[in-house]
């Protein structure tokens, strides 16, 4: 989806309504500061792979369908896979089913990805985490990141989740889209981890809005 201008369907979310916890047991317990429209986290944690997670998480109840956007500000660099982005999550337990669409610090490569963009789900609870990967992988990334200029957007409609991405917040490119079935009522927000388990990670999360049709 190319070329959408959507400042007429946004509606900002009241950051009041977010909880704040650490999933898992992280060696370095994170934190969270909501200030005017912006989430700051500090997050710890090994990872958010594999069969279990350790991860900051600033998150509210969902019920239905959603369509959650965030410009990510900034994201420091404590390791090459630190990761910070919307997810969608069945449970609060660190080997839940979710759905992560998320950022990385830099478009350097890794594995299948050149790209500062990755979409991951935990179909099976306790299950290992897949990927999917942008379409292109040699040459310039056609994901790219670019801070302050990245914005990452989450959305469901029944059991389809569509990430979508953009350098200015009104005209968005689809990532992907991704059928998972989890119940209506999920945990939905902002994830971080740092996969360094020494040092924390710290990501700015601006301009949280949603879109109503």
């Amino acid at each position: 989806m190319t070329g959408l201008s959507l400042s007429a369907k946004e509606k900002t979310i009241s950051l009041k309504k977010f909880k704040s916890t650490d999933i898992g047991n992280p060696d370095i317990s994170g934190s969270s500061r909501i200030q005017d429209n912006s989430i700051t986290i500090t997050a710890g944690g090994a990872d958010v792979w594999g069969v279990e997670d350790e991860f900051r998480f600033v998150y509210m109840e969902q019920t239905g369908d959603f369509d959650l956007i965030a410009q990510i500000e900034s994201l420091t660099e404590p390791h090459l896979y630190t990761k910070a982005g919307l997810m969608a999550r069945e449970d609060l337990s660190d080997n839940s089913r979710h759905i992560f669409f998320q950022v990385f610090p830099n478009n350097n490569p890794r594995n299948k990805n050149n790209g500062g963009y990755e979409f991951q789900y935990r179909k099976e609870k306790a299950g290992e985490m897949k990927a999917i990967y942008p379409a292109k992988f040699d040459g310039i990334p056609e994901f790219p990141v670019n801070y302050p200029n990245t914005w990452i957007r989450l959305k469901r409609v029944g059991n389809d989740f569509t990430g979508f991405y953009s350098a200015d917040g009104k005209t968005w490119k689809l990532y992907t889209t991704f059928n998972m079935e989890i119940p209506e009522k999920i945990y939905l927000g902002f994830a971080v981890t740092s996969h360094n388990t020494k040092k924390a990670a710290t990501a700015i999360f601006k301009n949280i809005s949603e879109l109503k049709e």
